[in-house]
């Protein structure tokens, strides 16, 4: 909810997807035109679409009520996670019919974008690819439907930048609907640093980006 704030102020509130609802308990009926989406504030991996009155809402209720009871960091060892007040967020679903968005994510290394990781296929067939920002693949696994590059990639870009700037590194991650960018989120440790890359040399070449971009920002 925080960081929406400094989206809108640093970017413009067009970036920022609008919050049907946020507190600690969901209420006892979902009153948000379908489909939404039910989310934690301060965790990972914890989503819900609605996507019609079908839906088991009372159930919902109670997995929501889980997230929030639990403080969420101590997995992977992802300790900032843990001093975000907990809770709950609604927001209208963004994607195209029942598929999900294409999810950018730029990867930021003292304020300039190296490389955009591209995540397909999300709920379905998951995979994800990494382009450079010139938008030439540099991982190695082959993919027939490897999307074209997003209509507003130099916005993007320069977004992510504006965001990433003062840090030595950060992943901002980005959709593009109907040729709107929006804003996901800025994590700061993807993965727990745990992702494989293929190829392998990839990992290495990311992490001479970041020891260049701690040295650049600690000067």
């Amino acid at each position: 909810m925080a960081v929406k704030a400094l989206v809108a102020d640093r970017l413009g509130p067009d970036w920022v997807i609008p919050t049907l609802w946020h507190g600690d308990r969901l209420p006892r009926f979902a009153p948000w035109p379908m489909p939404f989406v039910v989310k934690s504030r301060h965790g990972c991996n914890q989503t819900l679409i609605v996507r019609n009155e079908f839906t088991d809402w009372q159930a919902i209720r109670r997995r929501a009520r889980r997230w929030a009871a639990k403080p969420y960091g101590r997995w992977l060892d992802e300790w900032l996670y843990a001093h975000i007040p907990r809770g709950i967020l609604v927001e209208p679903f963004i994607g195209d019919g029942d598929q999900l968005p294409i999810d950018y994510k730029f990867y930021v290394f003292a304020g300039h974008v190296e490389y955009i990781q591209v995540h397909l296929g999300r709920g379905s067939r998951h995979r994800w690819l990494v382009y450079d920002r010139d938008w030439q693949r540099v991982s190695a696994r082959a993919d027939a439907a490897a999307p074209p590059p997003p209509v507003t990639l130099d916005r993007m870009i320069a977004a992510a930048e504006t965001l990433g700037q003062g840090f030595d590194f950060a992943r901002v991650d980005l959709y593009e609907v109907a040729g709107r960018p929006l804003f996901g989120e800025v994590t700061f440790y993807p993965g727990s640093g745990l992702d494989p890359f293929d190829p392998v040399s990839l990992d290495t070449e990311m992490g001479a980006h970041w020891l260049r971009a701690r040295e650049s920002v600690a000067g």
